[in-house]
């Protein structure tokens, strides 16, 4: 019997062991992830996500985790009668949008994720971006075939403020950001991209990481025409490719590369479809998605950090 049981238990300690350089590189470093896509609305991938971000908790990371809520803010608006409407890739966000857009973010998804978590224990607490001036915003103009466009509420990053969430990491807590701003001058709250709140935030606080959850495998060499995923570029390499990006994955991958030029060690988009993924990502020699990695940063540093 005990033959038996060390030879089941052996491959679950060759696991734990492949982990352990990583677990000694990411202790007590700073990881912003960012949650949204599948993910977000299938209930097996929410409770992996959740068990993920409490793994890293545990295992001496610091997670803070930034959310939107696209598919609940579209059903929202739809039950209140209001039409969604898109220009330049950005929700427009109404006076009465706004109500419900800030409603759905902090009154249904954040607690919903902050729920998950703590089924785990006293971890996360939820705040919005408006919680001691941590995101300030401007309103956003798009510009559109030469004109610059107003889309309501939308607001574009000004400032932000790490007090708050720092405070919460020192106390052992998991912060979990819903994307809404305050204004930088009108008094009124701001509809903000999640990627670009995501990114912002990684920067400011000093992440070692920043993961961005998609619905596609990561970054297409060549798509439509081959699904190979690039597994690693720098951020010169990123910028060249950004004109010819599907729309959805711009504001992704401009958020990766305003993350790796502002500090940030690496910016990783992965596939939020894939139970698990974070760990697979931050934990495993192979690593999964696209990882983006600042200009000056030689293979050495970033060797088998996949």
């Amino acid at each position: 019997m005990s033959t038996t049981r060390k030879h089941t238990a052996l491959p679950k300690a060759q696991i734990l062991i492949e982990a352990l350089p990583w677990l000694t590189r990411h202790r007590g470093k700073t990881v912003v992830v960012k949650f949204g896509g599948n993910a977000m609305v299938d209930e097996g991938l929410k409770a992996a996500f959740a068990q993920d971000i409490v793994f890293l908790h545990h295992a001496g990371l610091k997670p803070v985790v930034v959310h939107g809520g696209g598919p609940q803010i579209s059903a929202a608006l739809d039950r209140h009668g209001i039409v969604s409407e898109f220009k330049a890739g950005l929700r427009v966000t109404t006076e009465d949008a706004m109500d419900v857009v800030r409603m759905v973010l902090a009154g249904q998804v954040q607690r919903e994720l902050v729920g998950l978590l703590n089924q785990h224990g006293p971890l996360a607490v939820g705040m919005t971006g408006e919680d001691a001036h941590t995101i300030t915003a401007t309103k956003h103009q798009p510009e559109i075939d030469g004109e610059l466009v107003d889309i309501g509420r939308v607001g574009e990053i000004t400032a932000i403020d790490t007090g708050a969430i720092e405070a919460l990491l020192s106390d052992g807590r998991i912060p979990v950001v819903s994307s809404i701003a305050r204004s930088q001058d009108d008094g009124h709250v701001y509809n903000v991209n999640a990627d670009t709140a995501a990114a912002a935030l990684a920067a400011a606080l000093g992440a070692e990481t920043l993961m961005v959850l998609t619905d596609v495998e990561g970054l297409y060499e060549d798509w439509p025409n081959s699904d190979e995923v690039i597994s690693r570029l720098t951020a010169s390499q990123l910028e060249k490719l950004l004109p010819d990006l599907a729309s959805g994955m711009v504001p992704k991958m401009e958020g990766c590369l305003h993350a790796v030029r502002n500090g940030v060690t690496t910016a990783r988009v992965i596939d939020g479809r894939v139970q698990h993924s974070i760990l697979l990502e931050i934990f495993t020699d192979e690593g999964i998605g696209t990882m983006v990695v600042p200009d000056e940063t030689t293979d050495e540093t970033t060797e088998g950090d996949a």
